[in-house]
Formats: structure tokens, C-alpha cells, sequence
């Protein structure tokens, strides 16, 4: 059987272009979608993916977005291949075309359901009433596409709620993987690691705050963000200030992100009702304990006082966690390698070939 998953674009690394890649690997698919950064793709280890582009996006925001639906819409690859697979927020406008097909949801598009108050109030003046207008005529344009999807895999219990919440559909959970083979332990070094797209829904601003007041203690901060995002304004303000002891590193080749895992003292995260969370499970792979708030998909995959601690979206919850962690990583190493197992690559794929149904 031949398939093609179709995902919105494969810019800034993300636990999303992950799965995508590691699924196509894993079943022998095709990817197609529009934007491809292959520094990201060579970064990320998936060079001998197969991937189709539609062509480029235009770079701002809401053009970008409408672009990608709109490519998706028209394309039609329904003789080359026997199945579908759909991936992000503008890919299954490909669905009236490609079917049979299935739709694995990350989460009902945030700016258009519950984060749309929190994407507004960091837009510009200039820029907010074209994304008021963007988000009320393209939601209705998403929904109707929507309909042509056969069935909605999702990454999780939390985003199976919010699928019932805005589409009134079912949908089955299939966690997203960890390649625990490619992780290691190698000790418990000096720093703390935070790795994850510089949006506002992630609330990086949290954990600088943070490890302003504990000078003692070190940061490193993975990730970045694709052009033409809601984002720029948001990044750019948390490179202002920055205090000594945290450094934002920006996106990093593969290789560099194990050696972090490898070799932090641990991992924070503090994104605000989180999808999932991909970053937990690397860095438990690792060996390496979590600090997450107590919120979203975190509540699905860190084990409160076993593998990390669970915290108020607070800083002085924050500081108070890591300092506890600081003092023995290590007792948290043997089930932060066993909890990762449990969501290793090979139970994602045998639950999804499953679902390839001609």
C-alpha cells in the first residue's frame, strides 16, 4: 500500500514534525506539504524521507496560513497513492480529494478555539483586526474541510477532549513516540534544559523568571520559530534582558539536542494546557527529571514525584521545584527510563498501520 502524509510545513523543529517523520520512516511513506527547511530535516535525522513540496508560502501572517490551505485544497494526488494521512492545522484541506484518509489531530487549530484570546492580545494594533477577520472567515472554511476527514487519530486524552469540545467528533488516542534507542544517559551536568517552539502558548517568559532568581542555577533553551508565524513579536521580546545564566540556543542539529538530554541536570517545561508534550519523554529517555506544570498532556506522561515534579504555573512553584530536583537528579533516574518505554516508537507505529484501511 502506497502512503502519503500530507503535514503544513516542516520549518522550526517541533514534536509535530517529528512524529510525521518518524512515521513516514516507519510505515515507508511520502511526505507532502509546502515549506521544507532540510536544515531542519538533516537536523532532525530523517534525510532519507521522501518529501514533496507544493511550493513556498508567503511569509506573514495570516497570508501564510491561507496560502497552505489553499495549496492543500487544490492538489491532488489521489491517483498515486492508496491511502492518506493528514498532520497540523491546514493539511486536511486536502481531505475532499484524498480518501480513504485518516486526520491525526495535534489539536483543534489554538488560535481559532482556546488560545484565540491569548494569540489576539499579542498581536500588534496594526496587526489585530486583519487576525480577527482571518480567524472568523477561515474557521468556517476549516471546519467545512474538516468534514471530508474519515476519522481523527489524536496525540492525547487532553486533545481528545478539545476535539469533542470544537468538532463534536470521537477520536482515538495514539501517543505520539520516543526513539528511546537514540537517547542516553551520561551524567547530571550543571545546566537545565528547555526545549520547545519560542510561542506564547509555551510561556518560556516562566522560566526565564525563574532562573533570574536562582543565579546558582543554569539554562539552556532549545528552539526557535518559522517565518511567517504569530510568533516573531513574542521571541523577540524574550531575547531582551536576558539574565547571565540563561541562553537561548536557538534550533540545533539532532546529534547537539541528545548531547543536551544526555548531559543536563534536568528538563523544564511550562507550556500552557499543552497538546501533549514530547519533551518529557526524550528528556526521561535520558534519564532526566521534569519539571511541568500541572496542566495538558503533562498530566499523561509525568509521574508526579517519580519522574519529575508536576507545579503551578508560578514561579516562585517553579524555583522551588527545580531547587528540589537539584539536590538528587539522580533518584529519579531508573523510572524516567522505564516510563519512556512506554511510549517508544515501535507502539505508535503498530497502533497506526492499524488504522491503514483502504
Amino acid at each position: 500500500m502506497k502512503v502519503a502524509i500530507f503535514h503544513d510545513y516542516i520549518g522550526a523543529i517541533g514534536g509535530g514534525e517529528k512524529l510525521v517523520l518518524t512515521l513516514a520512516k516507519g510505515i515507508g511513506a511520502d511526505v507532502i506539504t509546502t515549506d521544507v527547511d532540510m536544515d531542519s530535516v538533516v537536523k532532525m535525522g530523517f534525510d532519507d524521507v521522501k518529501i514533496i513540496s507544493l511550493g513556498k508560502t508567503l511569509k506573514l501572517p495570516p497570508l501564510k496560513q491561507i496560502d497552505a490551505s489553499f495549496k492543500f485544497a487544490a492538489c491532488d494526488f489521489s491517483k498515486r497513492y492508496d491511502f492518506f494521512i493528514f498532520s497540523g492545522n491546514w493539511a486536511f484541506f486536502a481531505a475532499k480529494k484524498h480518501k480513504p484518509n485518516v486526520y491525526y489531530c495535534h489539536t483543534p487549530t489554538r488560535a481559532f478555539y482556546d488560545l484565540y484570546k491569548v494569540y489576539r492580545e499579542n498581536q500588534s494594533a496594526l496587526a489585530s483586526l486583519p487576525f480577527i477577520i482571518w480567524v472568523l472567515l477561515h474557521r468556517k472554511i476549516s471546519e467545512y474541510y474538516l468534514t471530508h476527514v474519515s476519522s481523527i487519530v489524536t496525540n492525547s486524552m487532553n486533545t481528545q477532549k478539545r476535539i469533542h469540545k470544537y468538532f463534536g467528533r470521537d477520536s482515538i488516542v495514539v501517543y505520539p513516540p520516543v526513539d528511546t534507542s537514540r537517547f542516553e544517559y551520561k551524567e547530571y551536568g550543571d545546566f537545565w534544559l528547555s526545549v520547545n517552539r519560542l510561542y506564547p502558548e509555551k510561556r518560556v517568559e516562566l522560566q526565564i523568571e525563574a532562573f533570574r532568581k536562582m543565579p546558582d542555577e543554569k539554562l539552556i533553551i532549545v528552539g526557535g520559530y518559522a517565518a511567517g508565524d504569530h510568533a516573531s513579536g513574542y521571541a523577540a521580546g524574550l531575547m531582551t534582558g536576558l539574565p547571565e545564566n540563561v541562553t537561548l540556543m536557538g534550533s540545533v542539529p539532532e546529534e547537539k539536542l541528545l548531547e543536551l538530554y544526555a548531559t543536563c541536570k534536568g528538563h523544564i517545561t511550562t507550556a500552557l494546557d499543552e497538546d501533549f508534550g514530547m519533551t518529557p519523554l526524550e528528556a526521561m529517555a535520558s534519564g532526566k527529571p521534569t519539571v511541568a506544570v500541572k496542566e495538558g498532556g503533562y498530566l499523561e506522561t509525568v509521574l508526579d514525584g517519580v519522574t519529575g515534579l508536576l507545579v503551578e504555573p508560578e514561579v516562585s512553584s517553579i524555583v522551588k521545584a527545580i531547587k528540589e530536583v537539584s539536590s538528587d537528579p539522580q533518584r529519579y533516574q531508573e523510572a524516567c527510563i522505564n516510563r519512556a518505554k512506554e511510549f517508544d516508537v515501535s507502539v505508535m507505529l503498530h497502533k497506526m498501520r492499524a488504522m491503514l484501511v483502504p
